[in-house]
């Protein structure tokens, strides 16, 4: 099957030219913005593009379009386009994991360790030695048992830590035990941490609410790197005002950007990162090894066959 794809990415060329030496049957395009994409994407029958970087105006004038590579796990912005039902659209998913659970451990390390009491100490050049808690002996919860959850239960074992899952899933690598989601409150219960790592869906709306929160020790802390509507902010906010749980390390909200007025930003026991979980400086590298396999899957011609399906 041939394949003319449009590469719109800052990292356009590299995808290009790694890949044009391995399918000399196909044509690459590339694009850096909605103005480029534009000019050069009428003949295209493919898009590789982070799935919310796809504009409507671009797949518009794609009359040829047949397959949507998303570099993204997320795919719901493509939702909102109006595309013809025979379009495939597949995604990156499974490629997070690292930076996902560096930034898991970014959030616990800073606040176990209190690293804010260290950088104003050392602004005010303040010599305060302290007991240190470790991450060692503690109970992580995570919540959704997905291929970033299993990576990141993986790191976690790696510092003497305890993995518990809530999922529908059983016998997990690195996991020593796993919950329904019924006994979300028990597994949260055990917890000195708790990671929110669920797919949003009507399903997974406010999943975490008043109940769970007031089933948490008031020593463990919240860290959400999924979605900002699996939680209900205003409760999660009261709870931390409280100190009826210790802490949080937020990057995803129920409104993003985060408003200035919001009561979480001057919050000493929240760290505030801006949706930045998923991304990495060799993003392109990471996105590469699916996008080489569905293309050659793609041209082969057996598209039902590609990673990560999300509509055939």
């Amino acid at each position: 099957m041939k394949a003319d794809v449009l590469f719109l990415h800052p990292k356009a060329e590299y995808f290009r030219d790694v890949l044009s030496p391995e399918f000399p049957d196909a044509t690459f395009r590339i694009a850096h913005n909605e103005q480029e994409a534009l000019s050069v994407c009428e003949n295209s029958t493919v898009i590789a593009a982070m799935a919310h970087a796809i504009p409507a105006t671009v797949v518009n004038k794609m009359p040829k379009l047949h397959w949507i590579q998303a570099l993204t796990t997320g795919t719901d912005h493509l939702l909102t386009l109006t595309l013809p039902k025979d379009i495939i659209v597949t995604s990156a998913r499974g490629i997070h994991g690292p930076q996902m659970s560096e930034i898991a451990f970014l959030y616990m390390l800073s606040h176990f360790r209190d690293i804010r009491r260290f950088l104003k100490n050392q602004s005010l050049a303040i010599w305060e030695g302290r007991p240190q808690k470790l991450l060692w002996g503690k109970t992580v919860t995570i919540l959704g048992v997905g291929a970033i959850s299993e990576e990141l239960a993986l790191r976690c074992k790696a510092f003497g830590m305890r993995v518990i899952g809530v999922s529908s899933r059983t016998g997990v690598p690195n996991f020593d035990k796993i919950l329904t989601r019924e006994r979300i409150n028990e597994a949260v219960a055990e917890a000195d941490v708790v990671v929110v790592l669920v797919p949003y869906s009507s399903a997974t709306h406010h999943m975490i609410n008043r109940g769970v929160l007031e089933s948490m020790r008031n020593d463990a802390m919240l860290i959400n790197i999924a979605r900002g509507k699996v939680i209900d902010e205003p409760v999660l906010a009261e709870f931390l005002a409280q100190k009826r749980i210790s802490g949080a390390g937020l990057d995803v909200f129920e409104t993003e950007p985060l408003p200035p007025d919001s009561s979480l930003w001057p919050m000493e026991n929240v760290i505030i990162t801006p949706r930045v979980g998923g991304h990495s400086d060799v993003y392109a590298q990471q996105t590469m090894p699916v996008v080489r396999e569905n293309l050659a899957i793609y041209m082969s011609g057996r598209p039902n066959e590609m990673r990560n399906i999300v509509r055939l």
